[in-house]
């Protein structure tokens, strides 16, 4: 028998709770709906590289979150077999970054995704694409 998303949706929130990686990077679940995720995370200056930058990694963390969610409430379990990232500006070590996920296609064979990622003042941080591949 096939889940429904009101089914994903209820395990990736009771799931989000714990989630390990969420947890070590202080990204939070802000909202979930079917194919669509918005994650939230208060950047630290310990996020900064040896330029001073923000790490692209956290930038490419928090957007693979929101992706991970939005696939998943469709099509749970998905695991992502392609993710494309653009930096567009670089954010402030002390901004709030949100991510947001929209889910362009759910099939039975990919799911295409499209996320986006500002700063508190809704400042165009970075634009990504992603697939995954249903495993059920």
């Amino acid at each position: 028998m096939e889940k429904s998303d009101t089914d994903n949706i209820a395990e990736l929130k009771a799931k989000a709770a714990g989630e390990p990686i969420a947890d070590f990077l202080k990204m939070r679940l802000v909202e979930l709906s079917p194919g669509y995720a918005k994650v939230a995370m208060k950047l630290r200056p310990e996020y900064q590289n040896f330029n001073g930058l923000v790490f692209g990694g956290v930038i490419m963390a928090i957007a693979d979150q929101a992706f991970a969610y939005a696939s998943n409430s469709l099509s749970y379990p998905s695991y992502a077999s392609q993710f494309n990232i653009h930096f567009i500006s670089g954010p402030e070590a002390n901004d709030e970054l949100t991510a947001e996920c929209r889910v362009v296609k759910s099939g039975r064979r990919v799911g295409i995704s499209e996320m986006t990622v500002t700063n508190q003042a809704g400042k165009l941080i970075a634009r990504a694409t992603g697939t995954t591949i249903p495993v059920s």
